[in-house]
């Protein structure tokens, strides 16, 4: 699990911990590896300071999935409308694919990109319309 700095409470990486998960949470910068004898909190500050590589590893992953969310609220809102599970989940979907949709094409158009569509090609070419 990853999170932000407001997450690294003690009860936090206890229940992450219970749950099965490895919580990957950067730690406050007045925190020391004490823990008031928590070999939890022990444990995991000596990763965060010790194996930074793989803590950052974890913490870009966090900091990748915010900006995709940050870029899908912004462009296309933050309220999801549908009433039932499966519309919402649907209605989410269709956000997601058109974020991705609108990230190739500006990806075609910033890296100079010359796309090959299927009608270009010669098999789609014999396919009646």
């Amino acid at each position: 699990m990853d999170a932000d700095k407001a997450y690294s409470g003690k009860a936090n990486l206890q229940l992450v911990t219970a749950l099965g998960g490895t919580p990957y949470v950067p730690f406050k910068k007045n925190t020391t590896g004490e823990g008031n004898g928590s070999p939890l909190w022990q444990k995991l500050w000596r990763v965060y300071q010790y194996h930074r590589e793989e803590f950052l590893t974890h913490s870009h992953q966090r900091s990748n999935v915010e900006s995709t969310m940050w870029m899908i609220k912004s462009k296309f809102g933050e309220h999801i409308r549908s009433k039932t599970d499966t519309a919402l989940v649907n209605e989410l979907l269709c956000k997601v694919l058109c974020h991705n949709i609108c990230v190739v094409i500006q990806s075609i158009y910033e890296l100079r990109i010359e796309p090959t569509f299927w009608a270009e090609t010669p098999l789609a070419q014999k396919v009646p319309a």
